[in-house]
């Protein structure tokens, strides 16, 4: 899907709330990271920010001192964000490269990648924006995905993913970019977020298999996203 969909304002027919509803399990996630490796981050980015809603949970739960930036490229998106504005949270209808200050103690990339039409020059562009990277992946390709008839193509319509990953494919992604992986993790959004009534028949088979594997349960029933810290 091209970017200007995100322009447009289609993205957000399709989306009306542009996954606020999801933004404080991101921003859990991320302070599972950040406190796991003690990350120092006064001043904190987010590229693709959409409402502005994981820094304004991230900005209640962090040292009342950082600084919180968001950066879309779509003028929906920084509407939205803009009500969230406040001392130290500010959201700017911009691309990030071609912000000649923009360098973060942290910088989020949280469900961004499998949008961008050419993701590998999207990845070396970020690394020197930031020492530390937080991205989130979510993992599309399993065996449930790829046997059901409209599994893959569901996400690209109504989310507009154009590339799908599997654990191992995201951090390939990374290091075959000069990344070093300092640490991931799965996350189970699926669980979480069970969407319908086929969300609700296949939440218990993800939560059962996850006692044995989760690496597993992702391959095999999807519903997670992996959050990897990177440098």
């Amino acid at each position: 899907m091209p970017q200007n969909v995100y322009v447009t304002g289609e993205h957000l027919t399709r989306n009306p709330d542009w996954h606020v509803h999801a933004s404080a399990w991101k921003a859990q996630h991320v302070m599972r990271m950040v406190r796991r490796h003690h990350l120092p981050a006064h001043t904190v980015g987010e590229v693709g920010c959409g409402a502005g809603e994981v820094l304004r949970q991230l900005q209640l739960q962090m040292d009342s001192s950082c600084i919180f930036s968001g950066y879309d490229i779509s003028p929906q998106a920084i509407e939205l964000a803009k009500s969230r504005e406040k001392q130290q949270l500010h959201f700017k209808l911009a691309d990030i490269f071609q912000e000649p200050d923009a360098y973060f103690d942290l910088l989020l990339i949280l469900d961004v990648v499998e949008h961008v039409e050419d993701y590998f020059d999207f990845l070396r562009r970020l690394k020197p924006l930031a020492r530390d990277k937080i991205f989130n992946f979510p993992l599309d390709l399993s065996v449930q995905a790829l046997l059901r008839k409209d599994g893959l193509m569901m996400r690209r319509r109504t989310y507009g993913h154009l590339h799908y990953f599997t654990r191992d494919l995201a951090l390939q992604s990374l290091v075959g970019e000069g990344y070093e992986v300092i640490d991931c993790f799965y996350a189970p959004f699926g669980m979480d977020f069970p969407a319908g009534l086929k969300g609700q028949i296949i939440r218990w088979p993800r939560i059962v298999f996850p006692a044995i594997s989760e690496d597993l349960a992702a391959r095999l029933l999807g519903g997670f996203s992996l959050f990897v810290l990177a440098r």
